[in-house]
């Protein structure tokens, strides 16, 4: 597969294993819905990064062994997909 290519819409692999995980996993799905409120009671944008750190998931991986905070995940889609999930 080429670099321009998507993996089941998302950028890559890597992306779409970590947003599978976080909207069909009931603990970081929660999770995520209370980063995102939290950060908008505060009038503040939610970021992958700042769910990452709130949940203290910078060195932690999914159960397929993705790294949460990896340089290959495309974090604007995914602080995409947080806000998204409490529109």
């Amino acid at each position: 597969m080429s670099a321009d290519m998507t993996y089941n819409g998302w950028k890559n692999r890597q992306t779409w294993n970590v947003a599978l995980w976080v909207q069909n996993d009931e603990v970081s799905y929660s999770g995520a819905v209370a980063y995102v409120k939290m950060r908008r009671a505060k009038k503040r944008q939610p970021t992958w990064r700042g769910f990452v750190a709130f949940e203290g998931l910078t060195n932690a991986r999914t159960p397929d062994g993705v790294r949460y905070s990896g340089t290959r995940l495309d974090y604007r889609a995914l602080s995409d997909m947080l806000r998204e999930l409490v529109d």
